[in-house]
């Protein structure tokens, strides 16, 4: 028994052991080197043996156990005199620091200059024109496998060959303060290969106002070392590694991109010059938050290239008409507006006719219109257009060229603009850096909060560098501004470093991948305007030994003392909401006695959410976010008074939100991700008077919007029109591109999969309830759900696996073959409309079935998907061999498929206005009791217990086939119209409605809002003080404007506004009510609570309610329920004034309690 417990135990160690040993190449070799010098042919025959098993062993383990991307490993301190460096612990010895392979890939690469370069060519072989560009560092894209589960919302806006080249990038951040941690962050979320923390200096009580990794505990140790655990739990796939000690030039050829965030100018001209000068350069970004003032620099080198300018889908149009001319008029169908501009080069294809066209060139247009261009070429003697063609803008590559510091610091061109009401500040600005570069280059120290005399010395030095820039000086050099500046300069505030952590964490993704417009080169910031705007004494910025003495030396303790009361309501905890949460605790925002926090989101934590909503782990997968999120900002700070609901806000929750809830708050963010909660949160906050924060993200986009009471209009106000739905019989029947196929696809799978079986089981529950249900209806929709419970119960009805190929391999058949032979038959390829018109013009594509093959995989694909999903419906087990290709193959061959036979009698929908597919029938009542008799027959033949099992959508989940299905629907579908075909995470992006996110936008959208939030706190700022703003990282664009006042209705001596609402108290009678307003020179002539009229002048029986009270109106003839919470009701009123005008009045509150 000793013997075999041995033996078993060597079988099943010896080739984990092995297997895990035989991904080093060094032990393989050196094992069968042994066995060479042993002279034995049998050892290594044996050891060949045993690695073939090993190896397949190893191949099955590494499905079985959880993947890491292949730059992760175990991180190890290493500490020396020279350095501390967290480096991966490698098998070989020799192997060298992680951040010093960037640049390897499966590929041989060359040295150059100690630099391991990477042949890039076969990343740019789709573009001539691209290829002959120099490209700079950047990643090599031969990377592992991406984790879409994780990746997927990021995915969206970078696409797979953009987030290989991410992580492929080694990153430097050198200095460990605010700014550099919020820069960590976003590039650690977004998987770049590695990120270095370069700092010397020690973590102080006073970093605890900007820096989210930092607690109390850390006080005295490294900023860099006392970082690395918190960051590293944002994404184990990133290596986070660690400098300590002073940074030498030649240590920057480790990295493809570089950030400093506290260097002087003269150490940064040295860097620059290294990084500008390296073959191939190493981009280099300069960041400064100072106070209320930022700056970014960038400089990518000599020469870079920017693969995708803006990041967003090459434009198409659907051709109607070619004129052979020259120039030539090209007119598309008004489906939807071009996006072209003049100058954009444009291809052609499947054009009829004109047919020279279709040559793949590249061709230059003008005089671009939303519905037609001009085409620059002659075409009079091309054949003449006769139907068909796509038109598509062809994305050009674009080459910049970089100065670098030494240089732009002279000479900075053109800044990048942030708020056109301050278009002279980006000048002022360069020279206010540059004096406090030199001022702490002279003094050793930055300017002292409060100190005039400090102040003044700034503004000399200012004058001075000023005076030397002869001709080219700033005229006016603002000390006031400057004084302003010379206060806050030590102070790193967390709202500025969230919003440029967002800049420059983009800035640095644009280097390593050439992907969006990257900042050229200077960008220059302030916030002055959130400023108290009472004048404080100096003692106000004096510190008092606190976490938050870097605030206080800008704002004052008053402002301090006010942001801990701060009663706050945070909507939503999800990417917003974590970053929102991470801004308050460090402002320390609700963090007093008389201070609350509330926080409510409904949701959980999902996978995907992990890449942007950066206070959940995967540990917390499933947990409500709302909770995790409070805690994990209870941890930023200890003092935060927070309370975590699991509460949507909405009618249905003001039992919890209720009167006494909204009065006593100080102000609301929304987090939230849908429109409708974003306006039934404004009108509480329009209704209550409280300060709305607004904001939202849209892949590199993002949007704040300052909703102040009686000083800007409300959210509401204003809205985006509704996004054009095409018409149901374009889904149906006329599809032209691939959303209209995968809005098909999914409308299919909800439909089958969803409410098929959700109205069996309704019927299964209680048919005679069910039964009448529908015969009341007695409409074609009745109709139509009669038919498809009665199809899944009888004739397409599964009870083995085999039932549901049949079921999966017939679907096929009816979708893309008989469906299609249907309609070419109703419609043939040369029928005209009811005006002689050809019926297959532009933008309708003319179809053709498709044959089955179960050699093609997709069709293969498609039936798998299909029956393991029908058999889930059904509660039927999946066979093991339903995978196998081969023999689903043979289990799909079984399948007997009838001949189609075409209808005469077809009715396809073509009215671009119709809501419906059902077409009713004289017949209908009929036809519905005739089913409802056949549904009884069936249901005497199933068990009383059975019941089937809809299934709701879910994206995120690649395990469940659902996807699988949606995405061969639509391709199946795109193929029979000849539309090009998408793969499953491009239709996960569509059918999912997935919204594009990146935490970088995330970032700066959370800190504006916040730079707002000092502003309303404050209490004392006007319209002019206040900015929204529209921002795009990808261009990049920002936009920075004063808010919109609300409109002013005035009557007599009155004024009021969409925030005022008039307040009657004393439990009024309707007549008290009316005379209330005639005493305003009113007249009531209807009064209304809800959608209930409880007067109208035109009525005479109204006028017997005169006496009653308004409450028992609202009671009897209303039906309004009134909780004990409620103190009051509120009316709307008609009136008109004296000449008969009718009056739009604030909302009328009647107080009954």
């Amino acid at each position: 028994m000793k013997f075999n417990k041995w033996v078993l135990g060597f079988t099943v160690l010896f080739p984990i052991i092995f297997g895990y040993l035989y991904g080093n190449s060094d032990v393989v070799v050196l094992v069968v080197d042994y066995g060479n010098r042993c002279m034995s042919f049998w050892f290594v025959a044996l050891i060949v043996i045993f690695m073939g098993f090993c190896a397949m062993f190893g191949s099955l383990l590494h499905y079985m156990l959880p993947r890491k991307r292949a730059s992760e490993g175990v991180v190890v301190v290493n500490e020396t005199e020279e350095e501390q460096t967290l480096n991966i612990s490698s098998d070989n010895d020799n192997a060298s620091s992680v951040i010093k392979k960037h640049r390897i890939s499966e590929s041989t690469p060359t040295e150059t200059n100690n630099a391991v370069i990477l042949d890039d060519s076969s990343n740019h072989s789709t573009s001539t024109t691209l290829a002959e560009i120099p490209i700079m560092a950047l990643g090599d894209s031969n990377q592992t496998d991406i984790d879409e589960d994780l990746h997927s919302r990021q995915l969206a806006v970078y696409g797979r060959e953009t987030m290989r080249r991410l992580f492929a990038s080694n990153i430097l951040v050198s200095g460990i303060q605010g700014l550099g941690a919020e820069i960590a962050k976003n590039l650690i979320l977004a998987g770049v290969k590695s990120v270095t923390l370069h700092d010397e200096g020690t973590v102080e009580l006073w970093d605890l106002s900007s820096n989210f990794i930092f607690s109390e505990n850390d006080v005295g140790k490294n900023r860099a070392l006392a970082s690395v655990q918190k960051l590293q739990e944002l994404n184990n796939a990133v290596v986070i590694s660690t400098l300590t000690t002073k940074l030498t030039k030649e240590r920057l050829s480790d990295f493809q991109a570089v950030v400093f965030t506290d260097i002087s100018l003269d150490k940064a001209i040295e860097f620059n010059d290294y990084c500008h000068n390296h073959q191939p350069p190493i981009s280099f970004i300069k960041a400064e938050v100072r106070g209320l003032f930022g700056s970014v620099f960038c400089d990518f080198g000599p020469e870079f290239t920017v693969i995708d300018v803006d990041g967003e889908e090459p434009r198409t149009g659907i051709i109607a008409s070619i004129s052979n001319d020259n120039p030539a008029l090209v007119s598309c169908v008004d489906d939807e507006r071009l996006e072209f501009q003049d100058g954009d080069l444009v291809v052609f294809s499947e054009v009829h006719g004109m047919t020279q066209l279709n040559d793949g060139k590249p061709r230059k247009i003008k005089n671009a219109r939303p519905y037609s261009f001009t085409l620059e070429e002659d075409t009079t003697n091309y054949g003449t257009y006769v139907k068909g063609g796509i038109v598509t803008q062809v994305k050009q590559p674009k080459l910049l060229n970089f100065k670098p510091l030494r240089e732009a610091i002279k000479d900075p061109g053109d800044f990048l603009l942030s708020d056109f009401s301050k278009f002279d500040r980006p000048p002022l600005l360069h020279l206010a850096f540059q004096a406090l570069d030199k001022f702490v280059s002279e003094l050793g120290r930055f300017p002292v909060a409060g100190s005039e005399e400090d102040a003044q010395k700034l503004i000399s030095v200012a004058t001075s560098i000023n005076d030397s820039f002869g001709d080219g000086k700033v005229e006016d050099i603002n000390p006031k501004l400057l004084r302003h500046f010379a206060f806050g300069a030590r102070a790193v505030l967390n709202p500025m470093a969230a919003m440029f952590g967002g800049i420059v964490g983009q800035e640095v993704v644009k280097a390593c991948s050439g992907k969006f417009h990257p900042l050229f080169q200077f960008f220059y910031f302030d916030s002055v305007e959130s400023l108290p705007t009472e004048p404080l004494d100096s003692s106000e910025f004096k510190p008092i030994n606190s976490r938050y003495d870097a605030q206080i030396s800008v704002f004052g303790a008053k402002l301090q003392k006010k942001l801990e009361d701060t009663k706050l309501f945070i909507v939503g905890s999800g990417a917003l909401g974590c970053e929102f949460l991470k801004n308050v605790a460090l402002m320390g925002v609700s963090c007093g006695d008389q201070g609350k926090l509330t926080i409510t989101d409904d949701d959980v934590i999902e996978k995907s959410n992990l890449s942007r909503q950066f206070l959940f782990r995967d540990w917390n997968i499933g947990q409500a976010k709302s909770t995790v999120a409070a805690s994990a900002a209870s941890s930023i700070n200890p003092c935060l008074n927070i309370e975590a609901l699991q509460n949507r806000v909405g009618p249905e929750t003001e039992n919890v939100f209720d009167d006494n809830f909204w009065e006593n708050l100080s102000v609301v963010i929304n987090a939230l991700d849908n429109v409708n909660a974003r306006l039934y949160v404004d009108q509480r906050c329009l209704y209550f008077q409280k300060p709305l924060l607004e904001s939202g993200t849209l892949g590199a986009k993002c949007n704040t919007q300052m909703v102040i009471p009686h000083l800007t209009e409300n959210y509401g106000a204003s809205r985006d029109p509704p996004e054009k739905q095409a018409p149901m019989c374009t889904v149906h029947s006329f599809p032209h591109n691939i959303d209209h196929c995968l809005t098909w696809a999914r409308s299919e799978f909800e439909g089958l999969l969803e409410k098929t079986p959700a109205e069996v089981n309704a019927y299964l529950s209680n048919p005679a309830e069910y039964t009448t249900a529908m015969t009341n209806a007695g409409d074609a929709q009745a109709r139509d759900n009669l038919e498809r419970v009665l199809e899944c119960l009888d004739r397409e009805k599964c009870e083995t696996f085999q039932d549901c190929i049949t079921w999966a391999r017939l679907k096929f058949e009816d979708y893309f073959s008989n469906r299609v032979k249907q309609l070419i038959y109703t419609f043939p390829e040369g029928a005209a409309t009811s005006t002689g018109a050809p019926f297959w013009s532009a933008p309708k594509r003319f179809p053709h079935p498709l044959q089955f093959s179960a050699a093609d995989p997709s069709h293969l694909h498609f039936v798998m998907a299909a029956s393991m999903l029908r058999a889930e419906t059904f509660g039927i087990p999946v066979p093991g061999w339903a995978k196998n290709p081969k023999l689903l193959a043979e289990a799909v061959d079984k399948v007997i498929v009838p001949e189609f036979q075409p209808k005469n009698d077809a009715r396809i929908v073509t009215d671009e206005k119709a809501t419906t597919l059902s077409t009713a029938s004289v017949d209908d009542a009929a036809v519905i009791n005739d089913l409802i008799m056949k549904l009884e027959q069936c249901r005497k033949n199933l068990p009383p217990e059975f019941r089937m099992k809809p299934i709701q959508f879910e994206k995120d989940d690649d395990t469940n086939y659902h996807m699988d299905m949606i995405a061969g629907l639509a391709n199946m579908r795109a193929r029979n119209y000849s539309i090009p075909e998408v793969d499953k995470l491009k239709a996960k992006f569509i059918a999912g409605r997935i919204i594009p996110a990146i935490a970088t936008s995330t970032a700066m959208a959370t800190g504006l809002v916040c730079l707002e939030l000092y502003k309303v706190l404050d209490g004392g700022h006007k319209l002019e003080d206040y900015r929204n703003t529209f921002a795009n990282l990808a261009l990049p664009l920002f936009s920075m404007a004063e808010p919109v006042p609300p409109k002013v209705m005035k009557h007599r001596d009155m004024s009021w506004t969409v925030w005022d609402r008039w307040i009657l108290k004393g439990n009024p009678t309707l007549r008290d009510l009316i005379e209330w307003l005639k005493q305003k020179g009113l007249n009531a002539y209807s009064i209304s609570c809800g959608s209930c009229l409880l007067f109208n002048s035109m009525f005479p029986r109204h006028r017997e309610r005169m006496d009653k009270k308004v409450v028992d109106l609202a009671r009897e003839v209303a039906k309004v329920e009134l909780p004990p919470y409620r103190h009051h009701l509120d009316v709307v009123v008609a009136c008109e004034d004296d000449e008969d005008n009718d009056i739009d009045i604030p909302l009328v509150s009647i107080y009954f309690r």
